[in-house]
């Protein structure tokens, strides 16, 4: 069964002949044609959300982990609207989805009808293509053109892209077969800027303080591999975070454990002559802090798509795949022999004794229960992390190397990083847990309506009575606005383990975190929540406690 529609034939012909082989379907009747052919169609997996955010997001979760477009489709009016945040999000951190949205014909807009809103070009600021369609037979190679384009730039650029699809009733005529429309696929005549790269060696080959800094990064081996030779530079430091997926005993892993407590002269001597950034976001507010004050002479950005002028230092932006780059670059670069490694290493050791130290002594806390969760994470799972907090104090770990970590950096927020674990957990063959806060886990709560769930999927839900990052933060605490900041609430998560199917464990200590944790991972017939309630007055306190430790 088919929808009678050309319109509707196109634009799921299109979406096949693209490689689309994957549609998240929220409900609704103007969207019936579309909904009615790819739910039908052989080669597409239609899955069905009713939240359009949640549905947004768990599409981002499975277009993150395939590294290929994700399509969504939903129906008319204020329900196009909610994909905002996760097109905002894959937008920032150039994650390819397909915004499919039915609409009303232009002459029932603005008139007073029904479910309708003003659609087309809506996510202007944070989209690489809108497709305008129109419900014309005459227009079909017009159509046809702007679908092309949409799905080639999804696919080749990695983002989000718009194709709004105008529908008049009726709306659920069918017929039994699904017609093929050759979609011809556009020149592209985007030119990327020229690079010399001898240039560059020549001022890498003379440099003895340089630094790689490594952002978001979906996990290559090959490129592991190269900056494996790169650790062997005495002349360079390199600088991951948790979301790099990059690994090396002569890397620094936890930034702020670094350079927290470091003074004015040493951040001279930290200060690199040459930085080579890649990857997406940073996490660490304080390297942005450190390298934007302590500017180096050439910071060179490599990136597919645009450059990131995060430090305010740009000097070259080399427009590729990071690999390409260093398969490059590797070939002209000589060891240059330098202090600069070691020193920071020798520090970052230091650290990490007095880390051991503080955390065998600490109580239960946000802080402990990481060391816990962390520790007990097993090898060769995915790990996908929420914003704020939960974030940072994972930071602060070493995570090893046969583990995977995401984290929905492109906008930092806290409202879809729940249905983006789901999906996640959906699109990869690992096992999934997701580390989460309160007040993120309870504002995406929706993401747990959903059939698509994976029985092996765990969530670790970190209690904490509230936004526990506006404790830590400097600023909150000065004004009589805490509870604003704070939201404080007495909320648990038992009664929505209940509604939606989920096994229920609690804890409230370090020891009942042990306890629970042994066989937390093993099979089941339900996927599962551990809560651990954490104590919102002192958590605060014991981080603080701890960077001056280890100062």
């Amino acid at each position: 069964m088919y929808p009678k529609k050309e319109l509707a034939q196109i634009v799921i012909s299109a979406c096949h002949q693209f490689n689309i082989d994957t549609v998240v379907v929220s409900p609704g009747s103007r969207n019936a044609p579309l909904t009615v052919g790819f739910s039908n169609h052989p080669e597409i997996e239609a899955l069905s959300v009713v939240d359009e955010r949640c549905a947004a997001f768990f599409a981002l979760g499975i277009a993150q982990q395939t590294q290929k477009p994700v399509a969504i489709l939903c129906t008319s009016g204020s329900a196009l609207l909610n994909y905002y945040p996760a097109i905002a999000e894959a937008f920032y951190s150039n994650i390819p989805l397909v915004v499919i949205s039915a609409d009303r014909p232009k002459h029932l807009i603005d008139i007073g009808d029904g479910q309708t809103i003003r659609q087309e070009n809506v996510f202007e600021k944070h989209i690489l293509f809108s497709a305008n369609l129109i419900e014309n037979p005459k227009l079909k190679t017009k159509n046809l053109k702007l679908l092309s384009e949409a799905l080639q730039i999804a696919t080749s650029q990695k983002g989000p892209v718009h194709i709004n699809v105008p529908f008049d009733e009726p709306l659920y005529e069918t017929v039994n077969e699904l017609k093929s429309f050759k979609v011809d696929a556009v020149i592209s005549s985007e030119t990327k800027q020229s690079v010399d790269y001898n240039k560059l060696a020549s001022i890498w080959n003379t440099a003895t303080k340089k630094m790689i800094l490594v952002g978001v990064n979906y996990p290559d081996k090959d490129l592991q591999k190269l900056m494996d030779d790169y650790a062997d530079d005495t002349s360079v430091l390199i600088l991951t975070e948790t979301t790099s997926n990059l690994y090396h005993n002569k890397a620094v892993n936890s930034i702020d454990q670094l350079i927290f407590s470091l003074d004015e002269k040493q951040f001279e001597d930290l200060k690199p002559e040459v930085l080579i950034t890649f990857g997406g976001m940073i996490v660490s507010k304080k390297i942005k802090q450190f390298l934007r004050k302590y500017q180096p002479k050439h910071h060179w950005n490599i990136d597919e798509q645009k450059p990131i002028n995060t430090f305010f230092c740009l000097s070259e932006f080399v427009q590729t795949k990071p690999i390409d780059f260093f398969l490059k670059f590797n070939t002209l670069i000589d060891i240059k022999e330098s202090d600069y490694q070691q020193k920071w290493l020798n520090i970052r050791d230091e650290k990490r004794v007095k880390h051991a130290e503080y955390l065998s002594k600490a109580p239960h806390s946000d802080f402990k229960v990481f060391e816990q969760v962390l520790d007990s994470i097993p090898n060769n799972s995915q790990l996908q992390i929420s914003n704020s907090s939960i974030i940072r104090y994972t930071q602060l770990f070493s995570i090893n190397a046969t583990k995977t970590v995401f984290c929905n950096r492109g906008t930092s927020g806290i409202d879809g990083s729940t249905s983006t674990a789901i999906g996640a957990a959906f699109a990869s063959e690992k096992q999934t847990i997701f580390i989460t806060g309160d007040i993120s886990f309870f504002y995406d709560s929706n993401a747990l309506w959903n059939k698509n769930i994976k029985s092996n999927f765990r969530i670790i839900l970190i209690n904490n009575s509230g936004g526990g990052i506006f404790k830590i933060i400097p600023g909150p605490k000065s004004t009589n606005a805490v509870k604003y900041f704070e939201t404080p609430h007495n909320l648990t998560a038992e009664h929505l383990c209940k509604m939606f199917d989920f096994d229920y464990l609690k804890a409230h200590s370090s020891e009942t975190v042990k306890e629970n944790l042994v066989g937390f991972y093993d099979s089941s017939e339900k996927p599962k929540i551990l809560e651990i309630f954490t104590p919102s007055e002192e958590n605060d306190l014991i981080l603080t406690t701890y960077f001056k430790y280890i100062q």
